[in-house]
């Protein structure tokens, strides 16, 4: 993705964040992002494009921050820790994620209302899902594909969820840090795999 591309993204998930989807408009993206809006047009089309490719951006920032992690060989991580660390960094006080976060709940609300954004929407999280399931599967092996797909919808919708109110300012960070790490425990302590104790992050 060209430098110009990603920064008319940032920006444009800025605005999301800000104003909401109905409140982007072309020409205060082109003003946020430094370019002209025929430059945004040349890229993406129309305003529908814009808010495809804003969603993928969206899903690639928090794939990308919820994987990091400095490799220890000494001290490689368990399955159970690569689950709570990727779900666990969703709930992080830094502007990244606080932008990443509110601007994938603007889409997810207008996705009510709008039925192509909502085909995106449920791509998106449908992706989301599938990865935290592939996740439950390896720190839960014994359970069957059903059951870690179930379980990986509670916990992503459970995350989504707390996110809101923690931006919202109706729950403290690490409160929501913790009920979410219970929820993990009490979804892998489900087929027999105690959990490593309760309101821990790891």
């Amino acid at each position: 993705m060209s430098d110009r591309r990603t920064e008319i993204l940032r920006a444009a998930t800025r605005v999301i964040a800000r104003r909401g989807v109905r409140g982007l408009r072309v020409g205060e993206l082109a003003a946020e992002a430094g370019v002209s809006t025929s430059l945004i047009y040349y890229h993406f089309t129309d305003r529908a494009g814009i808010l495809r490719r804003t969603l993928e951006f969206i899903s690639d920032r928090a794939e990308r921050y919820t994987a990091e992690r400095e490799e220890d060989p000494d001290d490689p991580e368990s399955p159970r820790e690569e689950l709570k660390r990727t779900l666990l960094l969703e709930l992080q006080d830094t502007p990244e994620v606080r932008e990443n976060s509110t601007a994938w709940g603007e889409l997810r609300a207008s996705a009510v209302f709008d039925p192509d954004l909502r085909e995106d929407v449920a791509k998106a999280t449908h992706s989301w899902v599938h990865e935290i399931s592939y996740l439950l599967a390896q720190a839960r092996p014994t359970g069957t594909a059903p059951e870690h797909a179930a379980a990986a919808e509670r916990l992503t919708a459970l995350l989504e969820g707390l996110s809101v109110r923690w931006l919202s300012g109706s729950l403290p960070l690490e409160h929501a840090r913790r009920l979410l790490a219970d929820a993990i425990d009490g979804e892998l302590a489900v087929q027999g795999l105690p959990g490593s104790g309760a309101g821990t992050t790891r």
